[in-house]
C-alpha cells in the first residue's frame, strides 16, 4: 500500500480526524474524569515533540486533514507551543484544520501564539460558572484562570465553543444559565453525556444525567431549531431561536453516533485506540523509533483500519465499572 493511500475501514468509514494527546498530564483533577491522586506516566514513555510531529506528518500524508491536539490538559506540556507552530506550517498543504481542547487555565499565556500558529477555533472545557462547584469538580480553584483564558482566547481572534458535561445534581440546573452565557458572549456550546472511562473515587452513575432529558427541559424553555452544521467530531447541533447561539449535543450513551465516525485517537505514548470506547489498539511508539519508521507506520496504519469497530457499546450503570479501565486523560479527551 503507498504512502499516499487514504485510510478506509473495514466499514467504507474514510478516517480524516486525528485526535493527537500530547501528555496525559493535567493541572486540574476533575471527579469524573480522574482520582485526586492520579497516577501520571513516566516521561521516559511519553512521546517526544519531536515524534508527536513526525507521527502527525505521517498521518496527514496518509489523508488526515484535521489534527485536534488533546491531553491531559495539552497546554501544561513543556513547548508545546512549539509543535503547534511547527503543524500550522502544513495548513493548506495537506491539513485542513489544526485545532485543540484545553481547560483553560493557561490559555490567557498562549492564546496569541496559538492564534499565530493558523489555529483558527479551539474548545474549552467548563462545566459551571460557579466558583465553589468549579472547585468541587475540578479539585481546583482556578475558574478565574479559564473565564481570563476563555477571554484572551476571544481577544486573540479565536473562535471558542464551550464543552459543558451534563452532571446530575451537580451543574443540571445551571445548564440553561451555562447555555445563555456562551451565546451572549458569541461562543457555541456543546453539552456531553459522563462517559465510562477509567477509575474514579464514587459511581459516575450516581451523576449520570441523560441528554434527552436535558433537550426535553430546553425545549421547554427555547426553540431549538436542527442545523446540519458540523465540525468533523460526534456533536449534533440545534440553533437556540431566543440567543441566535449554537447548541451541540455528544450522546455516547442516549443515541450511538458510530456510524458517521472518521476519527482515529493516539495517545501520548503512542498508542492508536481505533475507537474511544474499545480496546483495539496499534502501537505506534515502536515503529516511530524503530530503523525503518516510514514502512512500519504505514503498516501499523494499515492494521488500525483493519481492526477499527462499527461501533463502541458504552454503558453506565451501577456497579458496572468503567467501559474501558484507560482513563480519559491517557486516551486523549
Amino acid at each position: 500500500m503507498s504512502c499516499s493511500s487514504p485510510l478506509i475501514d473495514a466499514f467504507n468509514r474514510r478516517i480524516s480526524y486525528l485526535r493527537l494527546s500530547v501528555t496525559d498530564r493535567c493541572d486540574l483533577r476533575c471527579t469524573y474524569c480522574m482520582p485526586e491522586a492520579m497516577q501520571f506516566l513516566p516521561k521516559k514513555d511519553v512521546l517526544s515533540l519531536e515524534e508527536l510531529h513526525k507521527l502527525s506528518l505521517a498521518f496527514i500524508a496518509r489523508g488526515i486533514t484535521k489534527i485536534r491536539l488533546t491531553g491531559g490538559e495539552p497546554l501544561v506540556r513543556r513547548d508545546v507551543v512549539e509543535l503547534i507552530t511547527a503543524l500550522g506550517r502544513k495548513l493548506g498543504d495537506g491539513l485542513e484544520e489544526l485545532t485543540l481542547t484545553t481547560n483553560g487555565t493557561r490559555l490567557a499565556e498562549f492564546a496569541d501564539q496559538i492564534a499565530a500558529a493558523g489555529v483558527k477555533r479551539i474548545n474549552v472545557s467548563l462545566d459551571t460558572l460557579d466558583s465553589a462547584l468549579f472547585q468541587q469538580l475540578s479539585r481546583r480553584d482556578r475558574l478565574g484562570k479559564v473565564l481570563q483564558g476563555i477571554a484572551a482566547a476571544k481577544e486573540a481572534g479565536l473562535k471558542v465553543k464551550i464543552n459543558a458535561v451534563a452532571l446530575k445534581a451537580l451543574n443540571e440546573e445551571e445548564l440553561p444559565f451555562l447555555i445563555e452565557w456562551a451565546h451572549a458572549q458569541g461562543h457555541d456550546i456543546t453539552l456531553i453525556e459522563v462517559m465510562p472511562l477509567g477509575e474514579v473515587e464514587g459511581e459516575r452513575v450516581e451523576h449520570y444525567l441523560p441528554l434527552t432529558a436535558v433537550r426535553d427541559r430546553l425545549e421547554a424553555m427555547w426553540t431549538l431549531d436542527e442545523s446540519d452544521f458540523r465540525t468533523g467530531g460526534p456533536s449534533r447541533y440545534v440553533t437556540v431561536r431566543e440567543t441566535g447561539g449554537r447548541l451541540g449535543f455528544i450522546t455516547p450513551l442516549t443515541n450511538n453516533f458510530c456510524a458517521g465516525c472518521n476519527r482515529i485517537r493516539v495517545t501520548a505514548t503512542g498508542q492508536l485506540y481505533a475507537c474511544l470506547g474499545g480496546s483495539e489498539m496499534v502501537d505506534l511508539r515502536a515503529p516511530l523509533r524503530s530503523d525503518n519508521p516510514d514502512a512500519l507506520l504505514d503498516a501499523a496504519l494499515d492494521e488500525a483500519m483493519r481492526i477499527k469497530p462499527e461501533k463502541h457499546h458504552f454503558r453506565i450503570e451501577a456497579g458496572a465499572g468503567p467501559a474501558q479501565p484507560r482513563h480519559m486523560s491517557v486516551t486523549g479527551g
